[in-house]
């Protein structure tokens, strides 16, 4: 009976991991985004973001976008999947033109950092947003 019992509670704990990992995510995604994109938090903006890393203007406004884009996704639990593929190419990016050549210590600008949310933005790409999300809402409210 015990086990039972276990057994139905495993998904429970998974949805709630999912949802702490997507609104943990989130949080930095949306911060960082909102960083590059508008200006915020004494962020560069997405100009000054591009020319700091000698890429063209609208790289800045993609990346920007893609975060703050993918950071609402994954909070929402809406189009996580295409969230979650817009930050791990972001991340990519970040890993190999930024942060691979400093080493893989966060605190000497490494990829350490980088590394873990590309990895959990493709272990949620590929579970999806769990049954705590908006999507999930949604579907429910469908079959009514």
């Amino acid at each position: 009976m015990h086990a039972r019992q276990s057994d139905k509670e495993f998904p429970t704990r998974i949805d709630i991991a999912l949802l702490l990992l997507r609104v943990a995510s989130a949080a930095a995604f949306l911060y960082h985004g909102s960083a590059i994109l508008f200006g915020c938090f004494d962020g560069p903006g997405p100009v000054a973001f591009a020319h700091s890393h000698h890429w063209p203007v609208i790289t800045g406004y993609l990346v920007g976008l893609a975060q703050v884009a993918g950071g609402l996704a994954l909070l929402l639990g809406v189009l996580t999947r295409l969230g979650a593929t817009c930050i791990a190419i972001v991340m990519l990016g970040a890993i190999f033109t930024v942060h691979l050549p400093h080493g893989f210590n966060v605190g000497d600008g490494g990829a350490e950092y980088a590394l873990t949310q590309f990895l959990v933005a493709i272990a949620l790409l590929l579970t999806g947003p769990g049954a705590y999300s908006l999507s999930n809402w949604g579907r429910k409210i469908a079959k009514v």
